[in-house]
């Protein structure tokens, strides 16, 4: 009976050191820049289980703690610029700095 009971508070320890730790998830970053700076309000990326959102500082922006995923990456513009997406961007663990580039503004049709 004794060992019984060793054994089981040995099990329940066990469990909940095992539940206690979780797995670290290693994330990246987005970065890039948009043209022209004055007329780009924010920047979204958004992928099928995440959406984040930035403001630009100088016509730069820098996504932190971006997980693995396929994005699009979307300028909120101002008049006379129409939003602006760029599709497809690739972010994986073993590049921690995805660079988009320079993203440029179109005008409304």
């Amino acid at each position: 009976m004794k060992n019984t009971r060793w054994a089981l508070a040995a099990l329940v320890v066990a469990t909940v050191v095992f539940f206690s730790f979780t797995v670290l998830q290693k994330t990246c970053a987005i970065k890039g820049t948009v043209t022209p700076a004055d007329k780009a309000v924010r920047v979204w990326a958004i992928s099928p289980t995440d959406t984040l959102n930035t403001k630009l500082q100088d016509g730069a922006f820098e996504f932190k703690d971006v997980k693995s995923g396929t994005y699009s990456i979307i300028i909120e513009a101002e008049e006379p610029y129409a939003n602006t997406r760029r599709k497809d961007v690739v972010v994986e663990t073993d590049n921690p700095v995805t660079d988009v580039g320079e993203i440029k503004l179109q005008p409304k049709n």
